[in-house]
């Protein structure tokens, strides 16, 4: 039966089980969508979306026929052949990923007996996966297999990553249950690599750290141009070159952010040193990139002498364009690091969707670019969306009462903003006066 339709239920409608739910009705499954959060599902059924992802909701849409929204585990799984488990593993206190969700979905699976497989798509701490298997051993299911199935897509072309994958891994102990993982993808054109169940769970953890290392690395050499006069873009495209490293990933900016590498960073050490190993790359790694927006703030309040008093318009809001996601977002330290120094701050982003609370409830948002620069003394571009590429900057300027412009991903051309009267500041390249 490897490769017909099947009957799935996909646990948690957030970013990663929308988007499998999705994928997966595409390729030919009926699918059942079950969330806890009440207004979510009802969205959902009215055929709106919750969430921004570019293709996700056409995708929904194109595939209702094989999609349903309940808030009953038990609706969910009744016809099902298989469970995917995806919801969110938030940082506890102490760095290690919250399973709480996780168990609270293999608790609801007690008595789902016809089910053949349980795949868990959260990112968890290595040895989960074994701690699962006896747990459904102890409810009466130890006939119904257990796979690792990690996610690797990017918020912003997830629907892409997930059907045009550069790798699918799947991690089970019985070669039974990888292939019947491996035959819910068929139609899907990328290499399948099966493994254990442990070294499934720790490819997504290394992958996100060590892309989340080399954010950081470039963000380091690029504090060492700025000290020394090299011009940090140049440097990594010339780096990027070397088959051995590539460009990718090798973007100086404010840090990473988003719902991923910073969770997964603080998972991965928080594992070792729960194995009583000190990650001292990774401690570094965080290190650094929590500083990186600080370090903004410092740089815009030596240029102005004091940020007391002054209008800084934070330019993006999310951590990255393409997606409405906030969560761990660098815009919020700087906003918060901004009103702490005694800033007011205007802010302009397409599609941010801020919770009402500090530091964005003491923030005025603007519905244009031109409108959040008006009256500033300072502007910071935090998130590279296309519209401030196509923004009139000579415009701009006349708008602005002094002129400066911190590109924290250096988006911009600093020598033509130099020729428009502006203070060019951006990382890891000089700045650009008039």
């Amino acid at each position: 039966m490897q490769g017909s339709a099947r009957n799935i239920a996909v646990f948690g409608a957030g970013y990663i089980g929308l988007v499998t739910a999705a994928c997966l009705a595409r390729l030919g499954h009926r699918v059942t969508v079950r969330d806890i959060q009440p207004e979510r599902v009802r969205l959902l059924q009215a055929g709106d979306v919750p969430i921004y992802e570019p293709g996700l909701g056409e995708l929904l849409a194109d595939n209702k026929e094989s999609l349903t929204y309940t808030l009953d585990a038990e609706e969910a799984v009744r016809d099902a052949h298989v469970a995917y488990i995806c919801v969110d593993t938030p940082p506890t206190a102490s760095g290690d990923a919250d399973l709480s969700r996780v168990w609270s979905v293999i608790d609801s699976l007690r008595g789902a007996t016809h089910l053949a497989a349980v795949v868990v798509k959260s990112t968890v701490p290595v040895g989960t996966g074994a701690r699962i298997r006896t747990a459904l051993d102890n409810a009466g299911l130890p006939h119904v297999g257990y796979a690792s199935n990690p996610e690797f897509t990017a918020e912003g072309r997830a629907v892409t990553d997930f059907l045009r994958p550069d790798r699918i891994v799947i991690g089970a102990d019985d070669p039974g249950t990888a292939e019947l993982v491996a035959g819910l993808h068929i139609g899907i054109d990328g290499p399948v690599q099966t493994m254990d169940v442990a070294s499934a769970e720790m490819v997504k953890l290394a992958s996100n750290a060590l892309l989340a290392t080399k954010i950081t690395f470039i963000n380091e050499i690029a504090t060492v141009c700025e000290a020394t006069g090299a011009d940090v873009t140049r440097v990594a495209d010339a780096v990027g070159l070397d088959h051995r490293l590539g460009r990718h990933f090798l973007n100086a900016g404010l840090g990473y952010g988003g719902s991923c590498f910073p969770k997964d960073s603080r998972a991965l050490r928080a594992m070792a040193s729960n194995s009583g190993y000190s990650f001292q790359l990774l401690n570094a790694v965080i290190e650094v990139n929590d500083l990186q927006p600080r370090r903004a703030v410092q740089r815009l309040k030596t240029e102005l002498g004091t940020l007391r008093d002054k209008r800084v318009a934070l330019l993006g809001m999310t951590f990255k364009p393409g997606t409405d996601d906030m969560r761990e977002a660098p815009s919020t330290v700087l906003a918060s690091r901004l009103l702490a120094e005694g800033a007011t701050l205007t802010c302009w982003d397409p599609m941010a969707r801020p919770a009402d609370t500090a530091p964005w409830n003491q923030a005025e948002r603007r519905p244009s670019v031109l409108e959040a620069l008006t009256g500033a003394d300072a502007a910071v571009i935090v998130t590279e969306w296309r519209d401030l590429l196509d923004t009139d900057w000579a415009a701009a300027r006349s708008l602005m009462c002094t002129p400066v412009l911190f590109d924290g991903r250096n988006l911009l051309d600093p020598y033509t903003l130099g020729q428009l009267g502006y203070t060019c500041m951006s990382v890891g390249r000089a700045t650009i006066r008039p």
